[in-house]
């Protein structure tokens, strides 16, 4: 996932690898479920892939299995919820929000019952599989769909937060989830607030607004930049609906140039969600979208993937440099 490079920046900033947000997922899950007997958890054949084989030993009662049928486990989940219960409907993400969108829309958001939705392996965790089981259009269709907060954890710290926040609350929720063990990017003292970004390192010459397992590499390409005097402002996006347009227009105002950062197609995802909230407050600043362009997506590894495409501390780099170049 990262380069002897990135490892050495890594170590410079006194990040400490923790592991992945999937398992950090399933831990929380399970520690919340021991103190909430109505809180149940529901698998498509996907127990093993989103870590919850655990959860399902110590707590057979609260697991509902349904196998190979995605849209199955979505109807089943919103209908938990309607009862009462507290549910969790896991599965890949992939899967998840092209099969069951009908009833992701219609079963949870538009019947409004407090169930949670947890895309498992999303963008290219699934990399050498190819285009059928990366989901790097989830953002997109589920940011068209009313009623529904949208989360993608960027650590340990994000995700377990996530979790804790998606288990109390009382409208639609969906979190996304990658496979990939990540660097911990909070200290323990840091407030994390649905729908607001956190700031990782200040800086006015560039802001880098990134979610998920993109933000480590946005924050290692500031500390890399910052070696050549280049001051980058880092934010941590984790809610992408509701979004925090505040530290947008911040970040729009204040640096000469922004740069969102997402593993998601460039269509309809965060950075075109960033550049219309600058637009339409009429904030003009250089601007550019790094994610997976509108093409068929290379096959392979994660790490290698993200390469390719430019998402790591050195393409970053490049990108800074180049937008900057132009603006002056």
């Amino acid at each position: 996932m990262f380069t002897p490079a990135a490892k050495a920046m890594a170590e410079k900033l006194g990040l400490k690898m923790g592991r992945a947000n999937l398992d950090e997922f399933a831990t929380t899950l399970e520690e919340l479920a021991r103190a909430n007997p109505n809180l149940i958890a529901v698998t498509s054949d996907s127990r093993g892939s989103g870590k919850l084989g655990p959860f399902g030993k110590a707590l057979p009662k609260q697991l509902v299995e349904v196998g190979i049928a995605e849209q199955n486990l979505v109807g089943i989940t919103a209908g938990l919820a309607a009862c009462g219960k507290k549910s969790f409907g896991v599965s890949p993400a992939c899967f998840l929000t092209a099969r069951s969108l009908e009833q992701i829309k219609n079963d949870i958001c538009y019947s409004d019952v407090p169930a949670v939705v947890i895309g498992i392996s999303s963008g290219v965790s699934y990399g050498a599989l190819g285009t059928t089981h990366h989901s790097l259009h989830d953002l997109a269709v589920l940011r068209a769909i009313n009623n529904l907060t949208i989360i993608v954890p960027a650590d340990n710290f994000e995700a377990r937060h996530a979790i804790q926040f998606a288990a109390k609350a009382t409208k639609p929720v969906y979190v996304r989830f990658g496979k990939a063990a990540m660097f911990n990017i909070h200290k323990p003292e840091t407030k994390f607030e649905t729908g607001k970004a956190i700031t990782l390192r200040e800086g006015n010459d560039v802001a880098f607004i990134a979610t998920g397992e993109t933000v480590v590499h946005a924050l290692l390409a500031a500390g890399q930049l910052a070696e050549h005097g280049i001051h980058a402002r880092v934010l941590s996006m984790h809610t992408i609906k509701p979004l925090d347009a505040e530290a947008i227009l911040k970040a729009g105002r204040e640096c000469r140039a922004v740069i969102t950062v997402e593993e998601h197609m460039v269509n309809g995802g965060l950075g075109e969600a960033c550049a219309a909230v600058l637009m339409q407050a009429g904030v003009h600043t250089r601007f550019h979208i790094v994610g997976i362009p509108d093409e068929e997506t290379v096959p392979g590894a994660q790490a290698d993937i993200f390469r390719h495409y430019g998402i790591s501390m050195e393409g970053l780099s490049k990108v800074v440099t180049e937008l900057l170049k132009k603006s002056a």
